[in-house]
């Protein structure tokens, strides 16, 4: 939109130009106008533009901050569950990991797409193919809990422990290093999820 913009403000100043200067005693009014309409339009959209890629810029950052808080936690509470697993009822287990993990893991999800706008598919694909061994083995203890198997439970949940620990370390190299966006127009539209 901003090209656009900045195109119809160059062909209204050029417009303009030549109708001020066709006629060596008057100014072509019917050309003026529309010349200059053109470039405010233009103006218009330039700015537009820009207010655009602002809030993309801020939603990317909201995002990228929502996946390193719901990564965190989510280590967190494996860490700590995954300590507290000789103590717990097997079939207890599931109901756990429901209301300690659901709320984190639909964050992340949601928000997931940034990484890959911010910082480019390779980063996306790290990141997100840890977090989902995680969430497969976090479903495997699930499962496990649910049919009462104690080994299966304690070995899901520390892999799931490793896979989300693994997941939130990639995403922090991630804000060391600049991704392809750093310093550019992002090319997220605001009504894109």
């Amino acid at each position: 939109m901003r090209r656009l913009g900045f195109l119809l403000v160059m062909v209204g100043f050029l417009a303009g130009a030549l109708a001020s200067v066709v006629n060596e005693t008057a100014v072509r009014w019917d050309w003026f106008i529309p010349a200059v309409v053109v470039g405010f339009v233009g103006v218009v959209l330039v700015r537009l533009g820009r207010r655009r890629e602002v809030r993309a810029t801020e939603r990317l950052t909201s995002d990228m901050q929502a996946i390193q808080n719901s990564l965190r936690r989510i280590a967190r509470n494996m860490t700590q569950l995954n300590a507290e697993k000789q103590s717990l009822d097997p079939y207890e287990v599931r109901h756990r990991l429901e209301e300690l993990f659901a709320d984190d893991l639909n964050t992340f999800i949601t928000a997931r797409e940034s990484i890959a706008y911010s910082y480019g598919l390779t980063a996306y694909a790290d990141v997100v193919s840890a977090f989902a061994a995680g969430e497969r083995y976090l479903n495997r203890a699930w499962c496990a809990s649910a049919d009462g198997y104690v080994d299966e439970v304690h070995e899901s949940l520390g892999a799931a422990r490793e896979q989300f620990a693994s997941s939130l370390d990639k995403v922090l190299a991630l804000q060391v290093t600049p991704g392809p966006q750093a310093g550019g127009a992002v090319a997220l539209q605001p009504d894109q999820p």
